[in-house]
């Protein structure tokens, strides 16, 4: 396959355009692996290397801050939205939102800023919308910590170009009941366990959030059932019942913090952890994140989702969410993302970069 060349001296929305116009739906990211290797390597005051489908452009110049600004090239399946195109102030497309519009920015801005006030390290990656173990980000943690090391890192998914602050964990059990098989014409004779996963659902029916406040930000947990499990036969009473409960846990609390709250929340109950993710705090208080702040300027919020951010908060570095698209639409056949919001973030990022 033939993939236009990018042109890294054009404006960031065409640029955006000419991202979104690679299809690099999961696992079939080496085309636009290639074409961001490719525009990044001309340029002297950047070092860049390829780890697999995650490519890394460095500047190192000595300053005595380094940060990174990141984005995953990936997109979820092809939904009958490519190719790109623009109506009003609007780039529709597959990937525009989530998030090539940040991976515009992040090319530009590696492209055009060749003495910024702080080293950067520029990380586009691959695999972030599918399982973890696939993850760029993940593998060259694991691989070249060195390459993701800084005092702050900025993941441009997309926030409507507003700063969402760290980001909560997320955890996954299954709460299992038992009971004893009988025939529901004599279900006397037998333990009904969906009966007995009433009193799981009463406890979650009053869960008060917890709603802790980190950097002057206020978070909001959250614990639900997201499904239950059970049933044999029309005509038998069950034997097991699972509700499948997610934790959405404030970043000042650790896995395993959360995990021995789900525990003692569910005492008495069986509990089996099925899933796990750390949140990540917001390090607002770092000289880096203050600047960047104060340079971006509006509210900052936390992010309550889970996004890459706690792949760095795993490293020490504080992290932010920062990027073009309103994160609603991201995965929607009509994904798209505005034009001025794109313009918005790199205008900022450069003044933040190049300290005016």
């Amino acid at each position: 396959m033939t993939t236009t060349p990018l042109d890294l001296t054009t404006d960031v929305v065409t640029l955006t355009e000419q991202l979104v116009n690679i299809e690099s739906v999961s696992r079939n990211e080496q085309a636009i692996a290639d074409a961001v290797q490719a525009a990044l390597a001309p340029y002297d005051h950047l070092t860049v290397t390829r780890h697999g489908n995650t490519v890394v452009a460095r500047t190192d110049l000595g300053r005595p801050e380094r940060v990174v600004i990141a984005g995953h090239l990936d997109t979820v399946p092809v939904n009958d939205n490519l190719p790109a195109r623009r109506e009003g102030g609007l780039l529709h497309g597959l990937g525009s939102c989530d998030m090539k519009g940040g991976d515009a920015v992040i090319l530009r801005l590696a492209a055009t800023v060749a003495e910024p006030t702080r080293d950067v390290t520029y990380l586009l990656y691959d695999a972030e919308e599918i399982e973890a173990e696939h993850n760029g980000l993940r593998l060259l943690s694991l691989t070249h910590p060195e390459l993701m090391a800084a005092d702050f890192a900025i993941l441009m998914e997309p926030s409507n170009a507003g700063v969402e602050a760290g980001c909560q964990g997320t955890l996954r059990v299954d709460v299992r009941t038992t009971g004893e098989r009988a025939h529901s014409a004599r279900s006397w004779r037998g333990v009904n366990a969906i009966h007995r996963a009433g009193e799981v659902l009463r406890r979650l029916e009053g869960y008060d959030a917890r709603r802790p406040v980190i950097d002057g930000l206020e978070y909001h947990e959250g614990l639900n059932a997201v499904a239950v499990r059970g049933g044999v036969a029309g005509n038998v009473i069950p034997d097991e019942c699972v509700v499948e409960v997610n934790y959405r846990f404030a970043p000042d609390r650790s896995e395993a913090e959360a995990e021995a709250f789900v525990r003692e929340f569910f005492d008495g109950f069986d509990v089996t952890l099925t899933d796990s993710a750390p949140g990540a705090l917001p390090g607002l208080d770092r000289p880096a994140a203050k600047a960047f702040v104060e340079a971006v300027g509006g509210e900052v919020n936390p992010k309550f989702g889970w996004t890459d951010v706690a792949r760095f908060s795993g490293l020490g570095i504080p992290a932010v969410n920062y990027g073009p698209g309103d994160p609603l639409l991201a995965h929607k056949q009509e994904e798209h993302v505005p034009v001025e919001q794109i313009e918005h973030c790199e205008t900022r990022l450069r003044t933040w970069l190049e300290g005016r």
